[in-house]
């Protein structure tokens, strides 16, 4: 077992390498070439559950090529031919169901599945604020998309997910709201009035803009699941330095949502990322840095990701959020918030009784 958990690290470690500074990607061929054939398909799994099998391989494939090392070159080349035929498949659809729910009258944007581009990740996320019985009538009528179950997190939460025949990913549509226990109405609009449009391999998409990419990536990492992808890093370093983030409209409408200190600690964390594999920082507004209520320090990585603590500090974002939308009048949200503790609670029971959460949360 520490065996394995060192490997992880030392795979995580590669992933960053790889993909955050390809400078030093010289550094992990010496693990590479070593890797049996179960530990090349352990490799593959991780960067494929940190969305970065693309962006890994890519460089894998150009530096075994320079260094003529054919057998590892072979094997960065299938894998990269099967992972973008998966991703060509995926985004087919996608497009097909995009434009049949505009069809219909339900705006949409696709959240986070292009953040990772030239990667994808394994769910298709939608945010629409149209009618609900609309949408699931174009997804199981026009799609013959199967309804999977629903957890009560998920009710709470208006979030529903599909299977579509032929396509290994899964469609999760939030209707009307966001966050884990549905608390932000405001926001999910917000994500459809201010949506832009991408191009994302030959396709074109509506997609949220900037600001909204790094909400989306707070909410999910720092308020909902305590731990971070490799991928995570990548995307939000890419969007700080592309210059494309309006920091006082960031700040402006976190502060309004009440997520601001999960904002600022998200990208901070995300600074020290790029600072330890890069040796400088982000650039970022001293107002983040000073209102990051945790840094890169306290991530660690165990169970294939780099992980939070719940305590103190995931617990406390929770409890700013809720003190700041009963401060703003927000009583139905604060009620809704109010429901994730004991929530929670069960879900941790569940998962002790039965080895999953899945009903629960």
């Amino acid at each position: 077992m520490a065996q394995a958990i060192e490997s992880e690290k030392q795979y995580i470690d590669a992933l960053f390498k790889l993909t955050l500074r390809p400078a030093a990607a010289p550094d992990v061929f010496s693990l590479l070439t070593s890797l049996t054939p179960a530990q090349r398909q352990d490799f593959v799994d991780l960067a494929d559950s940190n969305h970065v099998v693309v962006r890994a391989f890519e460089v894998i494939n150009r530096v075994a090529g320079n260094r003529g090392l054919p057998d590892l070159q072979a094997w960065a080349v299938g894998v990269l031919a099967a992972e973008r035929a998966r991703i060509a498949h995926a985004l087919s659809h996608l497009q097909r169901v995009c434009d049949a729910l505009e069809a219909a009258g339900c705006h949409a944007a696709v959240m986070k599945t292009l953040d990772h581009w030239p990667d994808l990740g394994n769910d298709l996320d939608l945010v629409s604020t149209g009618d609900r019985r609309t949408l699931l009538r174009v997804l199981t009528r026009d799609f013959h998309a199967h309804i999977e179950a629903r957890s009560w997190g998920d009710r709470l939460a208006s979030k529903w997910n599909f299977a579509l025949p032929g396509l290994r990913e899964s469609i999760e549509a939030h209707i009307g709201r966001l966050g884990q226990m549905g608390e932000h109405m405001a926001l999910a609009k917000r994500f459809i009035q201010r949506r832009v449009r991408v191009n994302v391999g030959g396709s074109q998409f509506l997609a949220p803009a900037p600001e909204e990419r790094v909400f989306a990536a707070t909410l999910q990492r720092m308020y909902r699941h305590f731990y971070f992808r490799v991928c995570d890093i990548l995307n939000a370093a890419s969007l700080v330095e592309s210059r494309a983030l309006d920091f006082t409209e960031l700040r402006r409408a976190a502060i309004e949502a009440g997520i601001w200190p999960g904002v600022a600690g998200f990208l901070k964390i995300v600074s020290g990322y790029v600072e330890q594999y890069r040796g400088r920082p982000l650039q970022l507004p001293p107002d983040v840095l000073h209102d990051a209520t945790v840094g890169a320090e306290k991530v660690y990585p165990r169970a294939r990701f780099l992980r939070l603590p719940l305590m103190p500090y995931g617990a406390g974002l929770y409890l700013r959020q809720w003190v700041q939308t009963l401060f703003q009048g927000n009583v139905p949200a604060a009620l809704r918030l109010s429901l994730l503790p004991p929530l929670a609670s069960a879900a941790a029971v569940a998962y002790k009784i039965t080895g999953s959460d899945k009903g629960v949360w």
